[in-house]
């Protein structure tokens, strides 16, 4: 498919109708940013049902890590659908769960054996992280950070402190939750300067949340993305994590990472994590970790796992399907992926960093391998959030043909599938730059 070719307005006749018929049948609180209405998709372009073909940079939400419908995976699906679709892992064995659980206990970075255990989804892996921490220390509360999203299940729910909406209206959320401030350093919320800032922002756990409201030998773990997706595409500096790390040991807490948006190769290597070095005690995976299969993960220290059958469980966690899709999207990951992500991924950056000099609507682009976040302001010198310039900069995008999403209040994020050609990513960015024009030419 030619990337992109857009042949009639958006959306057009088919979509439209599509999207009639949706609106009458389909719950209203999915966030649909644009009318995109897909057809078929390979590799990391997208045809819609009037076929008009996109450049996918948003990859379903980070979830398409191989691409569209890579034929190495439809492979593997196609071959254990024909063996068999489902038998619950939670009461029988099969192979390829447990060789998949082989593969993620080689990979992880975590000291010691490590255990999985199978969900659905990246807020069923959080869920089974909050009560793993919880059985395994015989602690009841958790620490989470301001502009986290964990999911929208209850218990991950009361850890997500992205938007009010996601929020509102859903109370009274699992008690024993607390937040502190996230690093970061373009908003610090101390007001230091990336220069002069060593993650002086976990003080507050010591000195306010430790001080007033929880001891530490109530905490059971402490609950971090990597680099907080939904919020904004923030990447913690390697000090934050590192401290992180030490104030959980020294307390006797668990360190739970989210690394189900950051994980699975997306940032060059194949956990986030571990540009820091750091070792956690429990990863939650999920979206890209099958390729578009549902599927996410609880990977923790075989110490922790110890809690007896019948605690935790789901009748659809681990999949053999699903499973199947995984082992074959690692092997990608390992054979090639993970490498493109970081060559390309670093190109990309250099090419949105050079729109800053023609485009003063742009205040910072941050990110690691193709997990970029181009955050949007009305003044460089105020980072006045660029709320409603975002939005547009995003659907002007997408008349051109290129999916990209929002993330934060005034961020655009950059997530496309791991396959992405640094042609690709050049047209990415050159489309990217004239939605920036359209909307500062009119300035919203």
């Amino acid at each position: 498919m030619t990337l992109p070719e857009i042949k009639t307005p958006l959306p057009g006749p088919k979509a439209k109708a599509l999207i009639e018929r949706d609106a009458a049948v389909v719950s209203p609180s999915y966030t649909r940013g644009y009318p995109l209405v897909i057809k078929r998709a390979s590799g990391a372009s997208v045809e819609d049902v009037d076929g008009n073909v996109f450049l996918d940079c948003a990859a379903g939400i980070a979830v398409n890590a191989t691409g569209h419908s890579h034929p190495d995976v439809v492979r593997a699906i196609t071959e254990q659908s024909q063996r068999f679709l489902h038998m619950s892992g939670t009461d029988f064995y099969y192979d390829v769960q447990v060789r998949l659980a082989e593969e993620l206990a080689a990979m992880a970075p975590i000291d010691g054996g490590v255990k999985s255990f199978f969900a659905n989804s990246g807020t069923e892996a959080i869920e089974a992280c909050i009560k793993l921490a919880r059985y395994a220390t015989g602690r009841p509360n958790i620490i989470a950070f301001f502009g986290a999203f964990h999911g929208r299940t209850m218990g991950a729910l009361a850890l997500t402190a992205s938007k009010p909406v996601q929020r509102r209206g859903f109370g009274p959320f699992m008690s024993g939750v607390f937040h502190a401030p996230y690093a970061d350093c373009y908003r610090c919320p101390l007001g230091l300067n990336s220069e002069n800032c060593a993650a002086e922002c976990l003080d507050f756990i010591d000195h306010q949340l430790f001080m007033h409201l929880v001891t530490p030998e109530e905490v059971a773990a402490i609950v971090v993305e990597p680099i907080q997706g939904e919020g904004g595409y923030v990447v913690a500096p390697t000090q934050f994590l590192e401290r992180l790390r030490e104030l959980t040991t020294r307390h006797g807490m668990l360190l739970v990472v989210d690394e189900v948006q950051s994980g699975m190769g997306r940032t060059g290597k194949m956990f986030a994590i571990e540009h820091a070095n750091v070792k956690p005690d429990v990863i939650a995976i999920a979206k890209g970790v099958a390729s578009g299969l549902p599927l996410g993960v609880a990977v923790s220290r075989a110490d922790l796992m110890n809690w007896p059958p019948g605690a935790h469980a789901s009748t659809f966690g681990g999949n053999p399907v699903s499973c199947a899709a995984s082992l074959a999207t690692i092997k990608l990951l390992k054979d090639s992926l993970i490498a493109n992500a970081a060559e390309v991924g670093g190109h990309m950056k250099a090419g949105l960093k050079a729109l800053m000099e023609a485009h003063p609507l742009i205040g910072d682009v941050r990110g690691r391998g193709l997990m970029l976040g181009v955050e949007l302001v009305r003044d460089r010198t105020t980072k006045e959030r660029a709320i409603q310039e975002r939005d547009a900069v995003v659907n002007a995008a997408f008349r051109r043909g290129l999916l990209v999403l929002g993330a934060g209040k005034n961020s655009v994020r950059f997530s496309p599938p791991l396959v992405l050609t640094r042609e690709q990513a050049d047209t990415a960015v050159r489309v990217f730059g004239e939605a920036l024009s359209e909307v500062e030419g009119g300035r919203v």
